[in-house]
């Protein structure tokens, strides 16, 4: 009796695919299913990196013609009725229809349209076997990788090809092909030593996330920026902080940063012994308590594990504490603004834990007793100093 084969596990295959189809990557995939990377990677090889049809078309998005819609338009077409009339019955625009015929008929089929054959050969074209441009243009592929090397961005070099080669329409790329090149290249493709010369120097690209496929951070839920008072949006008075944290080398360090909205006074948060939630609660302590009371209505922070114990600093600002949604600094412009100030005084890629109090708070009289123009040139300290008297 011969060796059987692998024993097909299409329940746990199923999951696999769906959790791929909700931005889940391969590899989380496989651990959050409890299989190897190895299975993975053979179902995705077996099936050309599609779903396989099963799943296909439960998941298949409304704007493509689904194999029943197919069938339908094979079945009309056998009865002799037009284009038209069958883009009415099936709710699609005429051109679908006729686009569809010209492109799922051969030259063999003899004029007859096959709905479960058209729709084997719509999927095989989803598989996109050709080689890649840069693959098959060794002169372009030459002239980009010149342009890596000087370190050029992609986006740089596609500007380039546009205004240097007006003529040849075919070398325009855009910018996500190099990108797909250097990371994905295979055969033929930009070598991915180049990747060096990329701005990050990443040799494999960062999967990010959407903003909806995050976790809840925090137990006791936060009030979103929605909920803020309408006046914070003025800036027609004090006490409205932006914070944050400006993180040191590998994020073993940071500095929290406090910023009022309406003077642009800024105070900063000594973080000596690391920045968790409780490590930076009691850091804030001080420095809350020493503002008084007229110059404390509301914080608006990011999303960051760092604010875990924000309801025990409810207390200290009258309107509360709102926090902005995932990815969205501009929300936060005046914090935002301050932190690139300061990268003067703590450069990326340091250790902020060599910075002492003093350190912190000479750099916070600094840019507090510094003249800005949205300030008509008075400082942040003399501004604020003159609100809190009035």
């Amino acid at each position: 009796m011969g060796r059987r084969g692998r024993k097909r596990q299409l329940d746990l295959e199923t999951e696999y695919w769906k959790l791929l189809q909700s931005g889940v990557g391969t590899v989380a995939a496989c651990k959050l299913l409890g299989i190897g990377r190895k299975t993975g990677y053979r179902w995705r090889a077996e099936n050309g990196g599609l779903p396989p049809a099963r799943l296909a078309e439960s998941a298949r998005s409304g704007r493509y013609l689904s194999l029943l819609e197919r069938q339908r338009i094979a079945t009309l077409r056998e009865r002799g009725i037009g284009v038209r009339e069958i883009a009415r019955r099936l709710g699609r625009s005429p051109s679908t229809i006729s686009r569809e015929l010209r492109r799922h008929q051969r030259p063999h089929d003899r004029g007859i349209y096959d709905g479960d054959l058209a729709h084997a050969r719509a999927r095989e074209g989803l598989r996109r076997p050709r080689r890649p441009l840069l693959a098959r243009e060794p002169e372009l592929r030459q002239i980009v990788q010149d342009k890596l090397r000087e370190e050029w961005s992609p986006a740089q070099i596609a500007a380039h090809l546009r205004e240097t080669y007006p003529n040849r329409p075919a070398w325009h790329l855009c910018h996500e092909t190099i990108y797909q090149a250097l990371y994905h290249g295979g055969k033929g493709g930009l070598s991915r030593a180049l990747t060096k010369r990329l701005r990050t120097g990443r040799p494999l690209r960062k999967r990010r996330r959407t903003p909806i496929a995050r976790s809840p951070r925090y137990i006791a839920p936060g009030r979103l920026i929605d909920a803020r008072p309408a006046v914070v949006e003025a800036r027609t008075r004090i006490g409205d902080w932006e914070g944050d944290l400006i993180v040191g080398r590998s994020s073993r360090s940071a500095i929290g940063t406090l910023v009022d909205r309406r003077t642009g006074y800024l105070r900063l948060v000594h973080l000596p012994d690391g920045h968790s939630a409780e490590r930076l609660r009691l850091a804030m302590l001080p420095v809350l308590t020493d503002l008084p009371a007229q110059a404390r209505r509301t914080l608006t922070w990011d999303q960051g594990s760092e604010m875990a114990c924000h309801h025990l600093l409810e207390d200290y600002f009258a309107d509360g504490i709102f926090f902005a949604p995932p990815a969205t600094p501009w929300l936060r412009g005046t914090n935002e603004n301050t932190n690139g100030l300061l990268r003067q005084y703590f450069p990326k890629g340091s250790d902020l834990r060599v910075y002492t109090l003093t350190d912190l708070q000479a750099v916070e009289q600094r840019l507090n007793g510094r003249p800005r123009k949205r300030l008509a040139w008075h400082s942040p300290a003399r501004v604020m100093e003159a609100e809190l008297a009035g």
